[in-house]
């Protein structure tokens, strides 16, 4: 499925991080886990101005039963009928499976994500490389991943030295990849912090951003404070301009419900409208908090022309 010609405010990841990047605030890159809940993600960015990115993950389709062509249509749906007119980007994140990536660019997706991080590092190139070579040709951006970020679901340590990104490595996986935008490793993890503390390598940070010149991305937003977010983002010559944030999310999402587990695609279908709206309307707040005291996004769409 072909979507329609985009909304003008449709953007790719470099116009929106670019701009972040300058002067010096990210943007954030929210996963609603369902596809009833993209509307309250860009009806928060609309309330405070700012720019926003909206994405979903190949893990996700299979966890949640998320349909990219059904998740790009609901996202453009939002954006029409709704008069949403800040800079929105539709971003595929973690995704290994080179057919899903050429998937949500086909159904419309502006931004992908190759995560190829597992690999040693010249094959991690190489499987980039490819990515690259065939989103660019699509009018696509592409974020790639360096180091390996943390999870509670999959890596259980509290040895973070050795996942940590290389900044020279960084400097040569940039240059060779031709990527728009670098996910890297510097103390944060997916999910929730059980067993660790979040931190960040605010020196190895520096270091990183010193030898390349592409957006940095922040993965493993949720649960880290927001003074520690907000080191990140705002070192000299423009620190982090990518925040992903999930598991608050759907925290929320869960909490509303009275819930213990995640929930499905077939079983948000299944809700009561009062339900599936007191639901949205506490996802909104969530990410209108974020936007203003975690990103300093507020009024962000002011920068853009």
């Amino acid at each position: 499925m072909k979507v329609n010609l985009k909304p003008n405010n449709v953007s790719s990841l470099t116009k929106v991080l670019t701009v972040a990047t300058q002067n010096q605030f990210a943007v954030g890159s929210f996963t609603p886990r369902a596809t009833k809940m993209v509307a309250p993600i860009l009806r928060a960015a609309q309330e405070k101005n700012s720019a926003v990115i909206v994405q979903t993950s190949e893990r996700e389709q299979e966890r949640y039963g998320i349909n990219l062509a059904e998740f790009s249509r609901e996202f453009y749906r939002v954006i029409q009928e709704e008069n949403i007119t800040i800079p929105a980007v539709l971003h595929l994140d973690h995704t290994k499976d080179f057919n899903v990536i050429a998937e949500a660019i086909e159904v419309g997706f502006t931004s992908v994500m190759i995560d190829a991080s597992e690999q040693p590092f010249k094959k991690n190139i190489e499987i980039t490389k490819k990515v690259v070579e065939y989103a660019h040709s699509k009018g696509v951006t592409v974020e790639a991943e360096l180091g390996k970020i943390g999870t509670t679901d999959f890596i259980e340590t509290d040895v973070d030295e050795e996942l940590f990104t290389e900044p020279e490595e960084a400097k040569q996986f940039v240059e060779e990849t031709c990527i728009d935008a670098l996910a890297i490793s510097v103390g944060t993890s997916h999910g929730v912090y059980l067993v660790k503390d979040p931190k960040i390598d605010i020196e190895r940070l520096m270091e990183i951003r010193a030898l390349t010149s592409v957006p940095l991305v922040l993965h493993g937003g949720s649960g880290t404070p927001s003074e520690m977010i907000k080191n990140a983002i705002q070192i000299p010559n423009g620190g982090i301009s990518k925040v992903n944030i999930a598991t608050d999310l759907e925290h929320m999402m869960i909490k509303t419900l009275n819930r213990e587990n995640h929930v499905t695609e077939k079983e948000w279908s299944e809700l009561p409208t009062e339900t599936l709206t007191l639901v949205q309307n506490a996802v909104q707040n969530v990410v209108k908090e974020k936007i203003e005291n975690f990103l300093i996004s507020s009024d962000s769409a002011s920068y853009y022309v």
